[in-house]
């Protein structure tokens, strides 16, 4: 992309005086890896590609079902049986077919997490399950990579910053993963969709803060409870 459009693209951000020319050169020269392309996968994939990430990584071993589609907004009814990894790369191809997108179709294992993560500047959780979400802060812990989490359920929501510059991470707050059988999810429990677009977003703003040096909430799990519409912050 020629230098005037690459400004033209990205001169609402650049005007913000936090973010600046030096500020999107970061973004542009930044490497993130998404894991899971479900519903905080979706917008996080997409506010980072619309702002222009350098290296955008995602990894997911998932086919697109119909009843994804009322959460996970990058896929569309025409992919529908596609693996999440070609939709999403299909909708790449569709909003920013500037940036360097890999995906990864293979589920994240002990045997193969290190290498995939390595890579990446910074990880971004959006799995669905608490074997992944343990094993991702594990590997993030041994190669010193910043982790960025959340999760839904029902109409709540969490936020949380894990290993940035010398930051708590996940075993902090959550010693022991929770028995799998007293797990509540999606199929089971339900979510609406804007829940995890919320998340998802600020999952997302997060990110672009690390990338560009804004101030980010350590030691700390954001919580929003969007039926009582209550945002509360708890300190580990």
């Amino acid at each position: 992309m020629k230098k005037d459009n690459i400004f033209e693209r990205y001169s609402r951000q650049i005007f913000i005086d936090e973010i600046g020319v030096t500020g999107q050169r970061k973004i542009m020269d930044a490497k993130v890896l998404i894991v899971g392309a479900g519903g905080l996968g979706s917008p996080v994939l997409q506010y980072l590609a619309a702002a222009g990430i350098g290296k955008l990584g995602l990894a997911d071993f998932d086919h697109v079902e119909i009843h994804n589609l009322n959460r996970q907004i990058i896929h569309s009814e025409n992919n529908i049986h596609k693996t999440k990894t070609e939709s999403a790369q299909d909708y790449i191809r569709q909003h920013n077919s500037t940036i360097d997108f890999h995906t990864v179709q293979v589920k994240i294992e002990p045997d193969n997490a290190a290498t995939i993560l390595a890579p990446y500047q910074i990880i971004v959780d959006c799995s669905d399950n608490f074997t992944t979400r343990y094993l991702l802060n594990q590997i993030c812990l041994q190669l010193g990579k910043p982790l960025v989490y959340g999760s839904i359920h029902g109409f709540e929501g969490q936020l949380a910053v894990f290993n940035f510059e010398g930051s708590k991470h996940l075993l902090d707050i959550f010693p022991t993963p929770p028995n799998p059988e007293q797990v509540p999810n999606c199929d089971k429990n339900g979510v609406l969709g804007p829940l995890p677009g919320i998340i998802g977003s600020m999952m997302a703003m997060q990110v672009l803060k690390i990338i560009t040096g804004l101030p980010v909430d350590s030691n700390q799990l954001t919580i929003i409870d969007t039926l009582n519409w209550r945002f509360s912050k708890l300190s580990f």
